[in-house]
């Protein structure tokens, strides 16, 4: 009875052989964009052709790939000659391909290309706004899918290298229609955190997979964020727009998490080098220290502080003795000026000079006498008047006009009756 029950293998050879005896697969030609491409250290190339709705994987080996003129890339568009064989350890088909020409990039991958040469011309990707991932990060925001590989890297990391930093995790979907939405939102949602850093990313796939860090809403997000950002998106050899924008790329979710944290291991190897130098400092400080001590020790002055004290004192008696000396020198000179003064003449015969003073006044004083034009007055003559002005012609008055005469002991207010000519002789 179990003889008609097949093995995997066997199966799997029996579709192997079909496919190889089936002309129609033995050259087939297909055209399709390029997917999960990888250039394999041994020179093999693996991807995927896919279309709009369909997917194939390919291989090409090291042989024919050498031939190629050109460097295939994620989301080219080739077309390619090959068979269609099954890969009998997995059990699948793909296209063992011979030859491949390029048939131009697909559309998603020059989307791309336009949003990042876009964002790149706004400044976005500008160095000088990156700013400084902390060395000793307290708290770390993560934004990522809450299950797989990457947030088992990233936390396991951290805690391995860091445990004294906090993690926080805002679950985020890395794929998919709403994908990019998300990842938007939940950065702006962790940016509100007093968070020292944040790190964004998922593990690897294809360049569709990756396709939601290359919008524009989740790079905006990134360059608006106050906190620091690690991009861990992909592999080391994918990029995404977010790996541009973002203040570090790191090739892996694991790299990222180590870029993030110190290794606390080597802060502890640091801290006992620090140790060990600052030992060696301070002995070589005091070691310095003790010579200059038994330098002083013997030290001609401290075997003998006398001398010191000597010629200190020399010097205070040789300054006292220059004080006096300049002392009397100011009080003879002093004495020198109170004799002249004292026998000067005048000062001795003080009425010599009062009588001279006297003698002087007295002829000024008869000098302006002589010029005082109100002294003419005690001769009997008179000023008159009209408004604080001297008349000195008939012409300035007028008859009724109010005069003044000023006389010698006072005035008198008069009216213009008449005015006479002076007769001629």
């Amino acid at each position: 009875m179990n003889d008609k029950y097949l093995t995997v293998t066997a199966i799997t050879r029996y579709l192997k052989h079909k496919f190889e005896i089936d002309d129609n697969l033995k050259t087939v030609y297909l055209k399709g964009e390029i997917s999960n491409f990888k250039a394999h250290t041994t020179g093999h190339l693996y991807f995927s052709l896919k279309d709009e709705t369909s997917k194939i994987n390919a291989i090409m080996f090291r042989n024919n790939a050498q031939n190629l003129t050109f460097e295939p890339k994620e989301g080219m568009k080739v077309t390619v000659t090959g068979s269609i064989r099954i890969y009998e350890a997995s059990g699948g088909y793909q296209i063992y391909v011979t030859k491949m020409e390029e048939d131009g990039l697909g559309n998603l991958y020059l989307e791309f290309l336009k949003r990042k040469e876009q964002l790149e011309k706004e400044g976005l990707f500008d160095p000088k706004y990156k700013k400084p991932i902390p060395k000793y990060p307290k708290k770390i925001g993560i934004v990522t899918a809450k299950t797989g590989a990457a947030i088992r890297d990233i936390l396991s990391t951290i805690e391995r290298r860091y445990p004294l930093c906090e993690t926080y995790l805002f679950p985020a979907l890395v794929q998919g229609e709403n994908a990019a939405i998300d990842i938007k939102n939940k950065i702006e949602q962790a940016s509100t955190y007093d968070f020292d850093l944040l790190i964004v990313g998922r593990g690897g796939g294809s360049f569709e997979d990756l396709n939601a860090f290359n919008d524009e809403g989740v790079a905006r997000a990134i360059f608006a964020s106050e906190i620091p950002i690690i991009s861990a998106v992909g592999h080391e050899i994918d990029f995404t727009i977010a790996d541009f924008v973002a203040d570090l790329r790191a090739p892996t979710p694991t790299g990222a998490a180590e870029m993030a944290v110190p290794n606390l291991l080597d802060i502890k190897g640091n801290l006992a080098q620090y140790t060990i130098r600052s030992k060696e400092a301070i002995q070589k400080k005091l070691k310095i220290l003790k010579l200059k001590l038994e330098k002083c020790k013997d030290s001609f002055l401290v075997k003998n502080p006398e001398l010191l004290f000597q010629n200190q004192r020399q010097t205070l008696d040789l300054n006292q003795e220059k004080c006096f000396r300049l002392i009397q020198d100011k009080l003879q000179n002093m004495r020198n000026i109170l004799a002249r003064y004292q026998m000067n003449y005048i000062i001795n015969n003080p009425q010599v000079l009062y009588e001279k003073q006297r003698k002087q006044w007295l002829t000024l004083t008869e000098k302006l006498e002589l010029v005082n034009p109100l002294s003419i007055l005690k001769k009997g003559y008179s000023l008159t008047y009209k408004e604080d002005t001297i008349l000195k012609s008939i012409k300035n008055v007028k008859k009724d006009d109010l005069i003044t005469i000023k006389l010698t002991d006072g005035s008198i207010k008069c009216t213009v009756k008449e005015k006479l000519k002076k007769e001629r002789n």
